[in-house]
């Protein structure tokens, strides 16, 4: 694998389903799936990472694999589920997603600890992975994080969110019949899934660690 994460993958069921037909990507499965072509632009960008919610972006690996499914499942135990209220569709900058609505508290301290506790684990970034996140757009304190946990969108930046398309002008409530009713009522993360990239750049589940 060329980088790993810890996402949140939906439990399978509905939503999972609808996600893999939606992206046309399957990571559970590792696999191409066929969705409607109506839709293709719009999912081009994120079909690669399937329907996941990041809690520790990707990160090219220090040491073996075994050595952080090891950790991961040592983190897992010391790790407690969390509920952040109902999912709503929502426009996060250009994109669409799927966002908690009620407090998110105990999501956001969830993700800070598998940010730091899995740290020892990230390669440092390289300058081309530096540029690639344009820090002359980041603001002085996500440079920050950038530089220290290799991502700018964490700590008091984060905000979870389960991605559904890439930039677009379409409405949340153009998704609101299809998603309406396969979504909770009280969002919750009970498990983390630790994901690897391959080769094609597609994210595969590697194994899911309840908490």
């Amino acid at each position: 694998m060329n980088r790993y994460a810890i996402y949140y993958l939906p439990p399978p069921g509905p939503l999972a389903r609808f996600g893999a037909e939606w992206l046309g990507w399957d990571p559970v499965e590792g696999k191409r799936v066929s969705h409607p072509l109506s839709v293709d632009a719009l999912v081009t960008e994120p079909r690669r990472y399937g329907l996941h919610g990041t809690l520790k972006a990707p990160f090219r690996l220090i040491g073996p694999q075994a050595d952080l499914e090891v950790a991961v499942e040592d983190l897992s135990r010391r790790l407690s589920p969390v509920w952040a209220g109902p999912l709503r569709i929502s426009r996060i900058g250009r994109f669409l997603a799927l966002v908690p609505q009620g407090d998110q508290t105990a999501l956001n301290n969830l993700a800070a600890r598998i940010v730091t506790f899995l740290d020892p684990f990230r390669a440092p970034l390289t300058e081309a992975e530096i540029a690639r996140r344009k820090p002359e757009s980041l603001t002085p304190r996500q440079r920050e994080l950038l530089d220290q946990w290799g991502y700018p969108f964490v700590m008091e930046e984060f905000r979870f969110h389960i991605t559904l398309t890439g930039p677009c002008d379409v409405a949340p409530e153009a998704l609101e019949p299809r998603l309406a009713p396969l979504l909770p009522d009280d969002f919750g993360i009970h498990e983390i899934c630790l994901m690897g990239e391959d080769d094609l750049g597609r994210f595969h589940l590697l194994r899911r660690f309840p908490i």
